[in-house]
């Protein structure tokens, strides 16, 4: 058995390595034979049992991703069983769990622990969001991977429009990249022509229109979104917006202002002032049922049991009712 642990709050960078993992078989079809996608949210115990102890299928080994393992293993007699279990398994597995964990959490994470007590089971790599100073050092690292150049002042103001939201970044560096076609440096200019960020802005006028209970616009929204941005992509945005507010919402209860709510959650100034007027609309009860409603809605377009655009609709009703 090969044991992997990914954990941060780099969502996209743990998506990518999960994509690193996924294309580590030289046969696409025998990718997808041998490869399972389990939440443990949701998952038996069955489901879990019959993925990793599968024997591969003209492959050396099947691949078993299996996400928020601490959702469902939540106490210590869980988790000793559940570590039993994965020791035992056949070493043509290879197990790659990951779960989104918050830098002050990292160190006391119970797979983290467990795999400084028995080093060399476990590989473990955090993937924590760089700070609001090194975002921009990030931004021409990630140019350079996706093989293009940018400037530095182009880098510092794509910076300034998205904060450490990497994922957000990564998606206006694809942008600006196929604007030059990749046949010169990115400038400032080409910036400002693309990445105004629209997208963030439309999210804000959605929830906007959601917490004011205006569900006709609301709707009209979201279905420009989604003729204009990849479903997923908007997904990850909406969920983003709704844990900020959740945030920004503890801090305005701690009788902070849209400076400390700018400073806590890395944000631009801009999006911190937007965050912190919107969640003046929401009470702390309301947005942690949101979120929860969130999970229960990406749980169930993971495991196939509902479409990502019937969810977003199914959401707005329920929010707009």
């Amino acid at each position: 058995m090969i044991l992997h642990f990914l954990f941060g709050n780099d969502e996209f960078a743990i998506a990518r390595k999960l994509k690193e993992f996924e294309a580590d078989f030289p046969d696409p079809t025998s990718a997808d034979m041998n490869t399972a996608r389990l939440d443990a949210r949701s998952a038996s115990e069955d489901d879990l049992n019959n993925a990793v102890n599968a024997m591969p299928f003209l492959a050396k080994r099947r691949l078993v991703l299996l996400a928020n393992p601490s959702a469902k293993y939540n106490n210590p007699s869980a988790r000793k069983k559940f570590l039993e279990f994965i020791e035992k398994a056949p070493e043509t597995t290879r197990l790659v769990m990951y779960e989104t964990v918050e830098p002050r959490d990292a160190d006391k994470h119970w797979l983290v622990k467990w795999a400084e007590k028995n080093s060399g089971k476990i590989q473990t790599k955090a993937f924590m969001l760089p700070k609001l100073r090194d975002m921009t050092g990030w931004i021409v690292n990630e140019t350079k991977n996706q093989g293009g150049q940018i400037e530095p002042r182009a880098a510092e103001m794509l910076k300034d429009m998205v904060g450490v939201d990497t994922r957000q970044a990564g998606m206006e560096i694809s942008k600006l990249l196929a604007y030059v076609n990749w046949a010169r440096p990115i400038t400032s200019q080409d910036v400002e022509a693309v990445c105004i960020v629209t997208s963030q802005q439309s999210v804000f006028d959605f929830v906007d229109a959601l917490s004011n209970g205006n569900g006709k616009s609301a709707q009209h929204l979201l279905h420009r979104l989604l003729e204009t941005e990849d479903p997923f992509a908007l997904w990850g945005m909406v969920v983003r917006q709704f844990r900020l507010l959740l945030q920004a919402r503890e801090i305005l209860d701690g009788r902070g202002g849209k400076d400390d709510v700018a400073r806590a959650l890395g944000v631009h100034p801009f999006v911190a002032e937007k965050t912190a007027q919107q969640a003046a609309h929401f009470s702390i009860e309301t947005l942690e049922a949101i979120y929860r409603r969130l999970l229960k809605i990406d749980e169930g377009v993971k495991t196939g049991q509902v479409t990502l655009d019937l969810a977003l609709d199914t959401l707005l009703v329920e929010l707009t009712r």
